[in-house]
């Protein structure tokens, strides 16, 4: 499997595990059966939770682009050590950025997402240039 695929099938695992803090969070404050009836939608959850949720919801809406790209470039044949390290990068910053957006870091979070984007160009780059 070459890196960049790996990188998407990380990244993929990733994003789907992703979710797990803010429900969690929601079971114990609302309860089960609260959480899984619906009854608990619109609670308010703890600010760090609250940032975990719209973290998830920022690396789903990300995940396809990117799994499109390497897809792109792996079957063109436009796949290479420059897109390795792209997708590399951006299997990284998207850890970064669920941290930093969780801790609350100011201005961390938009300056990870800008270099995860920045890599997805790169990867794009070297399709339309192949």
């Amino acid at each position: 499997m070459t890196t960049d695929l790996k990188m998407l099938a990380f990244s993929a695992g990733l994003t789907a595990v992703l979710w797990l803090p803010y429900i969690l969070t929601l079971i114990v404050k609302a309860g089960l059966m609260p959480a899984l009836t619906y009854k608990a939608d619109g609670m308010a959850l703890p600010d760090w939770a609250a940032r975990a949720k719209k973290a998830h919801y920022n690396a789903v809406e990300n995940l396809a682009p990117f799994a499109a790209l390497v897809v792109v470039a792996h079957l063109s044949g436009a796949a290479n050590a420059a897109t390795a390290a792209a997708a590399v990068t951006y299997f990284w910053a998207r850890v970064a950025h669920y941290l930093l957006y969780v801790a609350g870091v100011p201005f961390g979070r938009t300056v990870i997402f800008a270099i995860s984007w920045a890599a997805m160009v790169c990867i794009f780059w070297h399709i339309v240039t192949l």
